[in-house]
């Protein structure tokens, strides 16, 4: 019986090749009790461990692949005649001293394992990563996106509160004739005022430290209002009622326009920065040349080079809050955005004012 089933493929017994390729040719003396098939009281092994051939486990489960049998089964009585102790005893099912720790899990290459972590911890174990200890998976995007949303909305706050002082200055000018009368016979008062929005526009462009401390940087970001709004209102007081409506209209439709445009729009504006300080140069040396040619057409194409100019410069500095373009601006730079988008509004206002108070002569 027991020949024909060391003959079957597959089992491993004395016989078998594969046998004697492993644990090599059987020893000469070592016998091979005959198998008992009478039943015997099943001992209870260890859990996952296999019972005497022939014989159910007692949790009626096949025995883990690769777990030894315990030593001495029920069918092959220790001590017997003929059945020799050895370390590793031939039975038809020829059991090995298999080793029974568990799996570890091979380090990955480029990701050196930690001896401290288990198997199952980590990115690469069994389990799915930790969200909150792993690095590689963080709520970055979604604090990004609300910092990015509240600095929006503290830019457009203050640049509102700006525009607000610079048209109230506005309409002084021109709906007082006092204020009128009082500017044309102080013309010095501009100049004074150039002075202070000169000084004040350098501090805040240059002194990045300056213009991040919160007291500092919203008083001088006051004075540079003030100073800029008595400068536009002294302007329009040397234009008519209509024409400075007119002007206030127009550039109220452009700027609403263009910010729309600038925060639905797919196309980059950032990347032309560049060339757009490049035109700017070329306009100042047209100012210049302005100053000694006067001409009523050549002062209109001036202005409406000017006009378009500062309005690419307004769909840019737009773009730069939204913070999905080549270039960005840190939430930190309220102050800085808020200036460039006010100082952008009102060189367009500049700019059509004198359009159309050119046009109306």
């Amino acid at each position: 019986m027991s020949q024909d089933k060391n003959s079957y493929p597959g089992v491993m017994g004395e016989n078998n090749p594969l046998h004697n390729n492993v644990y090599g040719p059987p020893q000469p003396g070592f016998g091979i009790a005959p198998p008992n098939y009478t039943p015997a009281p099943v001992q209870a092994p260890y859990p996952g461990q296999p019972a005497a051939y022939g014989q159910p486990t007692p949790y009626d489960q096949p025995a883990p692949y690769g777990q030894p049998a315990p030593y001495g089964q029920p069918g092959f009585p220790q001590g017997s005649p003929g059945f020799g102790q050895g370390p590793y005893p031939q039975m038809p099912y020829p059991q090995g001293p298999y080793p029974t720790v568990p799996y570890q899990q091979p380090a990955q290459p480029g990701f050196p394992g930690d001896p401290n972590t288990s198997a199952g911890d980590g990115y690469h174990g069994d389990v799915p990563p930790s969200y909150y200890d792993n690095e590689e998976f963080t709520n970055s995007g979604f604090e990004d996106k609300s910092i990015r949303q509240a600095f929006i909305r503290k830019v457009f706050l203050v640049l509102t509160v700006q525009l607000m002082v610079t048209f109230s200055f506005v309409a002084v000018f021109t709906f007082v004739d006092d204020a009128k009368l009082f500017v044309r016979r102080n013309p010095w008062t501009y100049y004074v005022s150039y002075a202070i929005f000169f000084v004040s526009l350098i501090t805040l462009s240059c002194c990045g430290e300056f213009r991040r401390k919160h007291p500092w940087n919203l008083m001088a970001l006051s004075i540079l209002t003030l100073s800029l709004s008595y400068m536009v209102g002294m302007i329009a007081s040397f234009y008519d009622t209509e024409t400075v409506i007119m002007a206030v209209g127009i550039t109220a439709v452009v700027c609403f326009t263009v910010v729309l445009f600038s925060l639905q729009s797919k196309y980059d504006f950032t990347s032309c920065r560049g060339v757009l300080f490049v035109c700017l140069i070329v306009l100042l040396l047209f100012s210049i040349l302005c100053i000694f040619i006067r001409h009523r057409i050549l002062h209109i194409v001036y202005a409406s080079l000017g006009a378009l100019l500062f309005t690419c410069f307004l769909a840019v500095d737009t773009q730069l809050l939204l913070g999905n373009k080549k270039l960005a601006l840190s939430p930190e730079e309220y102050i800085f955005a808020a200036l460039n988008l006010y100082t952008d509004i009102i060189n367009i206002f500049l700019y059509i004012l004198a359009i159309v108070g050119r046009s109306r002569e």
